[in-house]
């Protein structure tokens, strides 16, 4: 089993830093500092919150004047961040919001090494009109590391990180940034892109599917974007992003699609437990167009009720006829995104958003 992520901050790589902290800051008490960081539940801390007690640490550690503090990390460099996760962005969110100028540029600096993605969001909700300003220039910069900081930090639902409801509300600040980026010779930063539509297709569907219109067919890569960024819109089965992406309208033509059917290897399950699910389908008609299947889980929420989650099986242009029978096994074990309850779970063939057939699961 792999080790958890959170276990990257261990006794040695602290012992590390602490020693190279010490060849640029003589007066730095690396003692104090290691103490400091294991004294309490350290084993018992998630990821995120180990890496905030060690930048405490070096708050109550380092020199008390920020830009001083600062420098030595600068100083450092970023060879110095690796195994850190993204420790000296970190740094800058919790002790330089009162330095705007210096700490922006330390987050375009330590973006090169790990990433500044969380530690700029403070920024943003603070002054969001200057940091959208600086994400401007950020998104001409000629590293691609600083480009992406421009679209991964502005994104409204980024995992992990604080809420931006400013965006959420109106997106408009981000979509003229993104536009700066739609045609990135970095996939890097596009899949950031990417993303970030996404992440606005939750709460203004409409308005990202009328940018994928107008960005669409210009652009290779751009295309790659709108495809990857919507994805959320065909989970919504919106018919218009059916359309915009080449899908067969298959509520027109029910007749392309038949004996459709799916079971599963056992009908009564306990937590943790896995099924096979045996699903087959026949494509009748050669169509050309794109066939989206998937199966859809409704899972028993903690309130009793249900809420539908969809898993891609396969997504392709279909030119003759096919007869699909294929097995997907699905673990029914709770996950960080997902809390498992008892009762019956409707699980259900769908092809382009429309119900083709179902079973039912009973978890335990």
């Amino acid at each position: 089993m792999a080790e958890p992520l959170k276990d990257m901050y261990n006794q040695e790589v602290i012992q590390t830093l602490a020693e190279k902290i010490k060849s640029v800051d003589h007066q730095f008490n690396d003692t104090l500092f290691i103490q400091t960081i294991f004294a309490g539940e350290w084993k018992e801390l998630a990821l995120k919150q180990r890496m905030r007690k060690i930048t405490l640490a070096l708050g109550q550690t380092l020199p008390n004047d920020y830009l001083s503090a600062l420098h030595i990390l600068l100083t450092l460099g970023n060879d110095a961040q690796k195994g850190l996760f993204v420790l000296f962005p970190d740094f800058v969110e919790v002790y330089g919001q009162d330095h705007w100028e210096e700490s922006v540029a330390a987050l375009a600096y330590f973006t090169k090494g790990s990433t500044s993605e969380f530690a700029v969001r403070p920024f943003l909700k603070k002054d969001p009109e200057r940091m959208m300003r600086q994400m401007h220039d950020w998104a001409r910069d000629e590293d691609e590391h600083v480009r992406r900081l421009a679209s991964e930090g502005c994104r409204p639902r980024l995992p992990w990180g604080e809420a931006l409801s400013e965006f959420k509300k109106n997106p408009d600040p981000v979509l003229d940034l993104l536009e700066l980026l739609k045609r990135d010779p970095s996939k890097y930063v596009r899949k950031s892109v990417a993303n970030n539509l996404n992440d606005l297709s939750k709460d203004h569907p409409y308005k990202v599917l009328q940018i994928a219109k107008e960005w669409q067919g210009h652009h290779d890569d751009t295309d790659w974007i709108i495809r990857h960024g919507c994805r959320g819109l065909l989970k919504l089965e919106l018919p218009e992003a059916y359309a915009l992406f080449g899908y067969v309208n298959l509520k027109e033509t029910p007749q392309a699609i038949t004996d459709a059917n799916i079971k599963s290897s056992a009908t009564s399950i306990r937590m943790g437990d896995s099924v096979d699910l045996h699903w087959t389908v026949k494509v009748e008609e050669p169509t050309g167009e794109r066939i989206r299947f998937e199966y859809a889980i409704d899972f028993v929420k903690a309130n009793g009720k249900t809420s539908r989650k969809k898993f891609l099986l396969i997504d392709r242009k279909f030119f003759q006829k096919e007869t699909l029978q294929r097995i997907r096994t699905h673990c029914f074990a709770n996950l960080s995104t997902r809390k498992h309850y008892a009762g019956l779970h409707t699980v259900t063939l769908l092809a382009n958003g429309v119900e083709l057939a179902s079973t039912a699961i009973e978890l335990s």
